[in-house]
């Protein structure tokens, strides 16, 4: 296990949590020097033996938090490093960011209490219908605050 491979493995359906998985790993490379590999969990699920931090990313359909990225929690990851974030329209909302906090990240985690988490955040969404955008309020710029935030976590 190397402290400085880092895995950011995301379930996204839209392509919302992607981009920020994406944006994410960007800013670990870029800003902190790690190796951030990236791994879409709908395709794959990684042996996370390798790596010395884990971000688990996922989106939200049908107010349910998507099955891959739980499913990749179950595994619990030892000591290691982990960060938690979810993308969904509602958390894109200041009115509703407190209960989806709570429905989303700290409910969700409280269900696996072998991932030690050192960081979890929501971030907004976007929702297409027949391919077309019909919403979208992520903040890029909230994703990049929080993943510099998360550098520094993982390079302490």
């Amino acid at each position: 296990m190397s402290a400085n491979k880092t895995l950011v493995a995301y379930a996204s359906k839209g392509g919302a949590t992607e981009e920020a998985a994406q944006i994410v790993a960007d800013v670990l490379r870029s800003k902190f020097g790690l190796e951030a590999e990236l791994v879409d969990l709908r395709k794959s699920s990684p042996e996370t033996a390798q790596y010395g931090n884990i971000v688990v990313g996922a989106g939200v359909r049908g107010g349910k938090v998507y099955g891959e990225a739980l499913d990749f929690l179950k595994k619990g990851f030892g000591n290691r490093k982990v960060a938690f974030f979810v993308c969904c329209g509602a958390g894109g909302d200041p009115k509703n960011y407190d209960k989806v906090c709570t429905q989303y990240l700290n409910d969700t985690l409280a269900k696996y209490p072998k991932v030690n988490a050192v960081a979890s955040e929501i971030f907004g969404g976007r929702m297409k219908i027949l391919g077309k955008t019909v919403f979208d309020n992520r903040d890029t710029a909230k994703i990049r605050a929080w993943a510099e935030r998360l550098g520094k976590k993982l390079t302490d």
